[in-house]
C-alpha cells in the first residue's frame, strides 16, 4: 500500500504526468490494467491563470478517473497562489509540484528543474502550495543540476518541512535530461533522509526494472512514464511479478490490438475525430513497437479519419495472427 496524506491505495506503481500524453484516455486506458493513482500532464500555473482554453481541457476527469494528481509548473509565488485555487474547485486528490523538469524553454523562466540550485525559493513555493489546499502536497525533483551539485536530499528535506506528504525523485540530474543511467544511490539517500514516502523515477521501463527501483533504492512507490506507452499491461505485470516473482506472459495479438481499438475511440469521444485520430498516430507507433508492421505504422502517421486508423488496426491485427500462425506451424514442423 502507498500512503500520501489521508490518500491509500493498494498498488505501489503511479502513472507519472507526461506533456502531451496523459490525457484522460491516455489514463483511463492504463487505469483499466491495474493503474490506481494517476497524474494530469504538467499544467503551467500561469497559462492556468490565463485560462488558456487547452489547459483548462487538461484538468478534465471523470469520476471513474481517481484518484487523480494534478502537477502544477511554475515559478512566480502569486501565480502558483493563484492556480492552486482554481484546481481547487476541481475533484483532485493531490497536488503535485514539478521541479523536475529539464526542457531548456521551462528552465529558461526559472521553472521545473531551474529551482533545484535554490532550495530555499523551492521551499518558499511549496510552503504556499501547502498553505492553500487541504489536497496533500507532493514535489518532483531531480539528483540535482549536474553531477557537482547533486542535492536531492536537501530539497527532500526542506519539502518535508514544508508539509509536503510525499517526494518523486528522478535519479537523474538536469544535465542527463532522460540520457545515461540513473542513480540509485541518490534515490537511496533521499529515502534515507526524510520519513515521508518516496517514489523513485526513472528507467521504469519493465517490471524487472520496476522491481531494479524497489530492491535498490527501498522506495515507496515508483513513477511509471515512458515504460507505459503503449504498454498499459506494464501494470498488471509488474503487481504480478512483484507478488509472485515472475511476470506473466505479454498480451496477445488480440488484446493488444482490441486495446488500441478503446484507446483510439476514447481519443475521438475526449477530443473529436480529427485531433483524436492525430494524438493516436504516435500511439499505433508504440502499441506495434518491435512487431513487423513497419508500412503500416507509416500510414498511420498519416491516417486523418477514424476508419483510416481502425483499417491500420485491423491490417495490424492480420498481419501479426499470419506471423504468429506461420511461425507454430515452423514449430510443429
Amino acid at each position: 500500500m502507498l500512503s500520501i496524506g489521508h490518500i491509500r491505495v493498494n498498488s505501489p506503481l503511479v502513472l507519472a504526468p507526461m506533456a502531451g500524453i496523459s490525457d484522460l484516455p491516455f489514463r483511463m486506458t492504463n487505469r483499466s490494467f491495474g493503474c490506481e493513482l494517476a497524474f494530469t500532464e504538467m499544467i503551467s500555473a500561469g497559462a492556468l491563470v490565463r485560462k488558456n482554453a487547452a489547459t483548462l481541457k487538461n484538468l478534465s476527469a471523470t469520476a471513474d478517473d481517481r484518484p487523480l494528481g494534478v502537477q502544477l509548473l511554475g515559478a512566480d509565488p502569486d501565480v502558483i497562489r493563484r492556480a492552486v485555487d482554481i484546481v481547487s474547485g476541481y475533484a483532485f486528490d493531490i497536488i503535485d509540484f514539478n521541479a523536475a523538469c529539464p526542457v531548456n524553454k521551462v528552465i529558461s523562466r526559472g521553472e521545473g528543474a531551474g529551482l533545484l540550485m535554490e532550495p530555499l525559493r523551492l521551499q518558499k513555493i511549496l510552503k504556499i502550495i501547502v498553505e492553500n489546499t487541504n489536497k496533500p502536497v507532493t514535489v518532483k525533483i531531480r539528483s540535482g543540476w549536474d553531477e557537482l551539485s547533486v542535492n536531492a536530499s536537501e530539497n527532500a528535506l526542506r519539502a518535508q518541512d514544508a508539509g509536503v506528504k510525499a517526494v518523486i525523485i528522478h535519479g537523474r540530474t538536469r544535465q542527463q535530461a532522460y540520457s545515461g543511467k540513473v542513480d540509485y544511490g541518490i534515490i537511496r539517500g533521499v529515502k534515507e533522509s526524510v520519513q515521508i514516502p518516496v517514489i523513485a523515477s526513472g528507467d521504469a521501463l519493465s517490471p524487472e526494472l520496476i522491481r531494479k527501483l524497489f530492491d535498490e533504492t527501498g522506495c515507496d512507490g515508483v513513477a511509471v512514464a515512458r515504460g507505459a506507452l503503449g504498454n498499459p499491461w506494464i501494470f498488471r505485470e509488474t503487481e504480478e511479478l512483484l507478488k509472485k516473482g515472475s511476470a506473466p506472459l505479454r498480451p496477445d495479438v488480440y488484446e493488444i490490438t482490441q486495446t488500441m481499438k478503446k484507446h483510439l475511440a476514447l481519443n475521438i469521444s475526449f477530443h473529436g475525430e480529427e485531433r483524436g485520430v492525430l494524438r493516436f498516430r504516435k500511439f499505433f507507433g508504440w502499441y506495434t513497437r518491435g512487431m513487423p508492421v513497419k508500412k503500416l505504422k507509416t500510414r498511420a502517421f498519416h491516417a486523418a479519419t477514424k476508419e483510416e486508423m481502425q483499417g491500420l488496426i485491423e491490417a495490424a491485427d492480420s498481419t501479426l495472427r499470419e506471423r504468429e500462425e506461420d511461425y507454430a506451424s515452423e514449430s510443429r514442423a
